[in-house]
């Protein structure tokens, strides 16, 4: 290693720490925590691979292989890593755009750029893009998700949807009437149950009051944590089966699940294509990064067990989405709704998030042809209920509580997410959120006269003097041009807190229009980073005075 290089971060997974002071107590947690998670993974998990362009099974492997890794080799103690809706706009593109082969190879490219984002210890950067970025790019894909679903809700008839919010429009529009009632109101049934199901078992709600002064009481709690998105699966599968509904389901479309283990397969590597892949292997690992860090913050927020560890959180997301691409996956990152059901469910430790991927998988090994049933209508309603819940929504009716410059970052990277992607997004709004830091900064920054004489005049700095704010030093030297005779400044900066060399360059022209007209320039009460930076310039020793 280098010398003056930062030390790499060291591998630790969060899991040995919880194996010093591991009990039977918490084992029976993580297991049912565990294996209700995993229940609540199989409808979202197949829902999200389909509504990206690939097969189901991408999605369970997933949430299977990558689940299991991201808790075995994690940072966090609580975190359920798989697909995520977040990420079906984008895979959506990448497989119109590339195809399913450049979407692994971008997956484990990305995969290895997560790893050395942690490994040199970067974690922390993520916590630099804008809360407001975050929102405004959220709520955008939210929108394109709900808007990639409506085609399997009204159950038309279109054999491939295009990767764009307006082109999907017009095929919709162009298709509509090919609407399916069947299908339309299974999907309706399916948002209006997962509204519905947990307001039914609320503590004050009368239903459940009822209900606990009958008999079957224990059935009747055990029915109560029972995941909505299951529940609706299940009994609207067998609606439909029972019905025989024309409606288009996952075997009708793609011939089912396979009942079995994947088989690894080696993507075709080449130099050439991982060049081209550039964009997208960007893409899917800054959004990995930031919804897998934010996960782990809102797990930190929830649940009662040490902070996380961004660097080896990052690790583990890279060997995850490094390995998942050899047997066909897709890219997984933290999931806010699973971990969230974990900690509810009572989970004590990343052994929950392994039981989670090992009860997806016995369910997917041992009842897979179950799957040739499901209603697609019935998964888009699944996806309808994550797009709403996904969605910060209240933060646009709150908009006019905050300032011109919050507005205009939420709206703009929420309309250019709808209307470009997700990379144009960020990228404007970091842009964007630099260029208002800058002009807020140079608000900031002001120079005033304290006393003024023929022979000398005293200004106090106030803020950081760098290149947005030089600006308002132009006045002082337009003074000291002004006057018909010598003039000394004197520049107070015991409230200037920082200087770059922009503003230092700022200085030196002040101290040459004072120095022409034969004055001098003196500076005092200057702090440690503006010292340090005017006396290693060699500024300080052309100075009148400097303290």
């Amino acid at each position: 290693m280098s010398r003056g290089l930062p030390p790499l971060a060291p591998f630790r997974p969060r899991l040995l720490d919880a194996m010093q002071d591991y009990s039977r107590d918490k084992l029976a947690r993580d297991v049912g925590a565990g294996a209700t998670v995993g229940i609540v993974a199989l409808p979202l998990a197949m829902a999200f691979a389909i509504a990206s362009g690939l097969k189901p099974e991408a999605g369970l492997w997933t949430a299977i292989i990558a689940g299991f890794l991201i808790s075995a080799l994690g940072g966090t103690s609580m975190q359920i890593g798989g697909p995520a809706g977040a990420f079906i706009v984008i895979v959506y593109g990448i497989v119109e755009r590339y195809g399913v082969p450049n979407l692994l190879i971008a997956t484990a490219s990305a995969g290895v750029l997560l790893l050395l984002l942690g490994l040199f210890r970067l974690g922390t950067l993520v916590r630099y893009v804008p809360v407001s970025v975050v929102i405004g790019f959220t709520n955008g894909i939210a929108v394109l998700i709900a808007m990639s679903q409506v085609r399997d809700l009204l159950g038309l008839e279109i054999e491939k949807m295009p990767g764009s919010f307006f082109g999907q429009l017009k095929a919709m529009l162009q298709h509509i009437d090919s609407f399916n009632p069947f299908a339309f109101a299974l999907g309706g049934l399916c948002v209006l149950g997962l509204f519905v199901w947990p307001r039914l078992w609320a503590v004050d709600f009368q239903f459940r009051r009822r209900i606990e002064k009958l008999d079957r009481v224990s059935a009747l709690k055990a029915t109560s944590r029972l995941p909505g998105p299951v529940v609706a699966l299940v009994t609207l599968t067998l609606l439909a089966w029972a019905l025989s509904l024309p409606v288009e389901t996952i075997g009708t479309r793609f011939g089912g699940i396979p009942q079995g283990t994947p088989a690894f397969d080696l993507p075709d590597f080449s130099w050439e294509t991982v060049r081209l892949l550039v964009t997208p292997t960007l893409t899917i690992a800054l959004l990995g990064a930031i919804e897998s860090l934010l996960c782990a913050r809102v797990a930190d927020q929830l649940g009662d067990a040490p902070k996380h560890d961004p660097n080896q959180e990052l690790m583990a997301q890279g060997i995850a989405n490094t390995v998942v691409p050899f047997f066909g996956g897709m890219p997984a990152t933290g999931t806010i709704a699973r971990t969230v059901t974990n900690i509810r469910s009572g989970a004590a430790s990343p052994v929950a998030g392994m039981v989670h991927a090992l009860t997806l998988a016995a369910v997917v090994l041992i009842a897979a042809p179950l799957a040739y049933h499901i209603p697609l209508a019935v998964l888009a309603g699944v996806l309808l209920f994550v797009a709403w819940n996904m969605g910060e929504w209240r933060e646009f009716a709150r908009l006019r509580q905050f300032s011109n410059h919050y507005r205009l970052m939420i709206l703009s990277t929420f309309f250019v997410t709808i209307i470009f992607d997700l990379t144009v997004a960020v990228e404007l709004g970091l842009v964007l959120a630099v260029v208002l830091f800058v002009r807020r900064q140079s608000e900031i920054f002001r120079a005033e006269p304290i006393a003024r004489t023929e022979q000398q005049a005293t200004y106090r700095l106030y803020g950081s003097l760098f290149f947005g704010a030089v600006a308002k030093i132009d006045p002082i030297v337009a003074d000291v041009e002004r006057s018909p005779h010598p003039i000394n400044v004197m520049l107070d900066a015991s409230h200037m807190i920082s200087l770059d060399t922009t503003g230092l360059d700022a200085l030196e022209q002040l101290h040459k229009a004072v120095h022409k007209r034969g004055g001098h320039l003196g500076i005092v009460g200057l702090h440690a980073q503006p010292r340090s930076l005017i006396e290693r310039s060699g500024f300080a020793q052309r100075l009148h005075t400097c303290q």
